[in-house]
C-alpha cells in the first residue's frame, strides 16, 4: 500500500504537468487545476512517507517498501525505496507542500501577471524530483533527479525573465547548482568505482581512507550548495527573490530539504568523516548563520530579508549536523542523536516558517505591487490572514516561544553544550566556537525579525486607502492558516514530533536513544538524562494564560477603562501613531546592527554632495531637501557581501582569461571536439581509477 501511495502521487504530479501544458492560464481550470492536483499528490506522498517511517499501510521496517526500476534502466539494482529516513523526509516535505499548493492556487487565480503557461508544470515537476531524490536507492537515479531539480530551479528563478535582474539570478542559480552537481557526480563516481556498484546501500562498504574522505567532502559540498552554506550561498538570495510568488516557498521550504536529506544519508552510508572535515562543517555552519542573519538585518526588500534568513537557518541546521558528525567520530551515539535531533527539528521549523513567510510575502506583493519594506508599512493589519501567518513565521525564525523555532534552537544550543563530554581539543574547540556563533546569531535574529514585524505587521501606513486591501483567496487562506498553525502546533506537540524523528533516524541511531529526549512524557531533554529540561507543551498553555491574567488584572486596576481610547498629543518619536520624518524607517532601524556588524558587512558610510552619489548606492537623503532646495548633501551607506567581494570577484579576471584562451580551441571541426571529449573522459577515468 505504501508503494501504491508513492506511485499514485507521482502519477498525479504527471497529470498536473499535463494539465498545465494543455490548458495554460487562459481559463480558471488552467490556473487552479495544476496546483490543486499538486496538493492532492502531496497528500498521497505524505501517506507514503508515513508508511515508510512507521511501517504502516502494510509496510515492514525490515523490508522497506520499494518501487522497482530494474527493468527500465541498465544500471543494475535500481528503484525508489522508502526506508525510515526517506519516509521521514518525504513526510516533512509533503506536509509542507500541501499548504504551499493551496496558496499557489489562490495566487495563480488572483495575480494578473501570470500570462503564460508553465508555472504549474514547474510546481509539479519540482515536487516529483524531490520525491525521487528522497526515495532513490541508485546513484544514477539520484543524480538524474538532482540535476532535474537544478534545471527546475533555473527555470523558476528566470520564469519572469522580462523583469529586471531575473536573467542574472537564474544564471547565478544554475551556475552554483551545476558546480554542486559536478561535485556530486565526482563523489558518486569515486564510490561506485570503489564498490563496483551503483546501489547506494553498497557504498557503506567504503572504509576510511583517501577515497572515503574525498567522496565525503565532494558530496557535502554538493549538498551545501543546495542548502546555501557559505561560501556557496550567494546564489540563494538572488534566486529565491527572483522566483515568482509562492514558488519561493516551494524552493526554500520543500526543495531545499533534499540538501539536508543528502547530508543525513551520507552520514548513514559513510559513517564518520575525517576530523578536518568535521571541523570545517562546524565552523562553516556557525559562520553561515552569523553571515546570514547579518544580511537579513539590513536588507530593505522583504523578499531578500526572507531569502537571507534561509542562509542563516541553513547554518543553524548544518551546525547541528556537525555535532552529529562529532558524535559519530567519537563513538558517542547519544551525542550523535542529540545533534541529528536538533538539526532535524530546526529543519522542520525552518521549512514551515519559511513557507509561511514566503507565502505571505507573495500575497503582499500581489496586493501592494512591491516588496520594499518602507512601502509595506502596516500591510499585515489590512490583510489579517497573510499578516498573521507572516507574524507567526517571523516569531518562529526569531526563536521565540511558544513557536517551533524556540524549541529547535533550544535543542541546538543544548547539543552544542555537550562538548564537555569529549576528551579531544580537536572536537571541543570547534564546538565551542560554533556555539558562540549560534548564540550571537540568535540574538541578532530577534533584532532582524522585530524590524519586519514592526514595519509590516504592527506599523501604520501613511495612506491606507492607497494600499491594496485584498487578502488571499479561500484556498490561500486555508494554506496560510495551516502554515501559521504548524509553527505553533509543532511546538506544543514536540514529544510527538520527536517520536517521528526517532523513527526516521533509526537507520543511524537506535530509536530508543533519540526517544530519550521525550522520556519524561511532555517534559523534554536533550537526549542526555539529568542535564536540562523543557516543556514547550506546558509553555503553550502557560504563556496565553499569563497574558489573560495580566490583561484581567490591568482591566481591574484601571476600573474598566483599560480599553478606552484617549486622545493626547503624540510624542514625536518612533512610537505607534507617529508619522512623518520622526518615525523609524527600515533603513534607520537597522542602522545600529549595521554598525555593530560592520566587520561582517564591511559597512561603509559617508556624507557627500548629491551629484557625487551613484544611483545604485543605498541612500538616505536629507529630508529637508524638499523644503530647502539649496541643500545638496546626502548620506550613503553600503554593505558588502563578504564572500562575494573577497572570494568570487578576484576570480573574475582569471576566469575570463581562461575562457578567452579556451575560445582558441573552438576550431569548428567535429573531429577536434570529439578528441577533446575523449581526452577529458580519459583524464577523468584516470583520476577516479587512481583514487580507487
Amino acid at each position: 500500500m505504501t508503494s501504491t501511495f508513492l506511485i499514485a502521487g507521482l502519477l498525479v504530479l504527471a497529470l498536473a504537468t499535463l494539465v498545465d501544458l494543455v490548458f495554460g492560464v487562459r481559463n480558471i481550470v488552467g490556473r487552479l487545476a495544476p496546483h490543486l492536483l499538486c496538493a492532492a499528490a502531496a497528500v498521497l506522498l505524505l501517506l507514503a512517507g508515513l508508511g515508510g517511517t512507521f511501517g504502516i499501510f502494510g509496510a515492514s521496517t525490515s523490508a522497506p517498501p520499494r518501487v522497482g526500476l530494474d527493468d527500465w534502466l541498465a544500471f543494475g539494482n535500481a528503484g525508489l525505496t522508502l526506508d525510515s529516513l526517506s519516509g521521514m523526509f518525504l513526510t516533512i516535505a509533503s506536509a509542507v507542500a500541501i499548504p504551499i499548493a493551496l496558496v499557489f492556487a489562490s495566487w495563480s487565480r488572483s495575480t494578473e501577471r501570470l500570462r503564460r503557461r508553465g508555472l504549474g508544470a514547474l510546481h509539479a515537476l519540482t515536487l516529483a524530483m524531490v520525491a525521487v531524490i528522497i526515495t532513490a536507492d541508485n546513484a544514477f537515479v539520484f543524480y538524474f533527479a538532482w540535476e532535474g531539480l537544478t534545471v527546475l530551479f533555473y527555470l523558476l528563478a528566470g520564469f519572469a525573465r522580462h523583469r529586471q535582474g531575473r536573467a542574472r539570478a537564474s544564471v547565478l542559480t544554475i551556475g552554483f547548482s551545476k558546480t554542486g552537481g559536478a561535485a556530486l557526480l565526482l563523489g558518486l563516481l569515486l564510490l561506485a568505482t570503489n564498490t563496483h556498484s551503483y546501489h547506494l546501500a553498497d557504498f557503506a562498504s567504503v572504509h576510511s581512507g583517501l577515497v572515503h574522505g574525498a567522496a565525503y567532502a565532494l558530496m557535502l559540498l554538493a549538498f551545501a550548495v543546495k542548502v546555501g552554506l557559505a561560501p556557496v550561498h550567494t546564489w540563494m538570495p538572488e534566486g529565491y527573490a527572483a522566483a515568482p510568488g509562492p514558488a519561493r516557498a516551494l524552493m526554500a521550504g520543500v526543495a531545499a530539504l533534499v540538501g539536508f536529506y543528502g547530508m543525513w544519508r551520507t552520514l548513514d552510508l559513510l559513517g564518520a568523516p575525517p576530523l578536518w572535515l568535521i571541523i570545517v562543517v562546524l565552523l562553516l555552519g556557525g559562520f553561515t548563520a552569523l553571515l546570514g542573519i547579518a544580511h537579513t538585518t539590513v536588507q530593505q526588500d522583504l523578499r531578500r530579508v526572507v531569502a537571507y534568513s534561509s542562509v542563516e537557518n541553513a547554518g543553524l541546521i548544518v551546525t547541528g549536523f556537525g555535532v552529529a558528525l562529532v558524535g559519530a567520530a567519537a563513538h558517542l551515539p547519544a551525542l550523535q542523536a542529540a545533534g541529528l535531533l536538533a538539526a532535524t527539528l530546526q529543519a522542520i521549523a525552518h521549512a514551515v516558517a519559511k513557507s509561511a513567510l514566503f507565502s505571505a510575502t507573495a500575497t503582499f506583493e500581489v496586493s501592494q505591487g512591491t516588496t520594499a519594506l518602507d512601502d509595506m508599512r502596516g500591510l499585515g493589519r489590512r490583510m489579517p490572514y497573510s499578516g498573521t501567518a507572516f507574524g507567526i513565521g517571523a516569531l518562529t525564525l526569531a526563536g521565540l516561544p511558544p513557536t517551533a523555532g524556540f524549541v529547535s534552537e533550544w535543542f541546538l544550543l543544548e547539543a552544542l553544550m555537550q562538548q564537555f563530554r569529549l576528551s579531544g581539543l580537536g572536537y571541543r574547540l570547534p564546538m565551542a566556537i560554533a556555539g558562540a556563533l549560534v548564540a550571537l546569531t540568535a540574538g541578532f535574529a530577534a533584532v532582524a525579525f522585530v524590524r519586519v514585524l514592526g514595519l509590516v505587521v504592527l506599523g501604520g501606513g501613511d495612506n491606507p486607502e492607497k494600499a491594496g486591501q485584498s487578502d488571499s483567496g479561500p484556498a490561500g487562506r486555508v494554506g496560510l492558516v495551516l502554515l501559521a498553525a504548524g509553527c505553533l502546533v509543532l511546538a506544543a506537540l514536540t514529544p510527538l514530533e520527536i517520536q517521528l524523528i526517532s523513527h526516521g533516524l533509526d537507520v543511524m541511531v537506535p530509536a530508543s536513544v533519540t526517544a530519550q529526549a521525550s522520556g519524561a512524557g511532555w517534559v523534554l531533554g536533550p537526549v542526555f538524562a539529568k542535564f536540562s529540561v523543557l516543556s514547550p507543551s506546558w509553555l503553550a498553555i502557560e504563556l496565553p494564560s499569563a497574558v489573560i491574567v495580566v490583561v484581567l488584572l490591568a482591566w481591574w486596576a484601571s476600573g474598566g477603562r483599560l480599553f478606552r481610547v484617549r486622545r493626547v498629543p503624540a510624542w514625536r518619536s518612533a512610537t505607534g501613531g507617529v508619522s512623518g520624518e520622526d518615525r523609524y524607517t527600515a533603513f534607520g532601524y537597522a542602522n545600529p546592527a549595521r554598525r555593530v556588524l560592520a566587520s561582517v558587512l564591511l559597512t561603509q558610510s559617508r556624507v557627500q554632495h548629491l551629484e557625487h552619489i551613484p544611483s545604485h548606492a543605498r541612500t538616505e537623503i536629507d529630508p529637508q531637501i524638499s523644503e530647502h532646495p539649496t541643500a545638496r548633501l546626502g548620506y550613503t551607506v553600503d554593505v558588502v557581501e563578504l564572500v562575494d567581494r573577497f572570494g568570487y570577484r578576484p576570480l573574475i579576471k582569471p576566469v575570463r582569461a581562461l575562457a578567452t584562451a579556451a575560445t582558441r580551441l573552438q576550431s569548428g571541426r567535429l573531429d577536434a571536439y570529439l578528441t577533446y571529449m575523449l581526452i577529458a573522459l580519459l583524464a577523468l577515468l584516470a583520476v577516479v581509477t587512481a583514487m580507487s
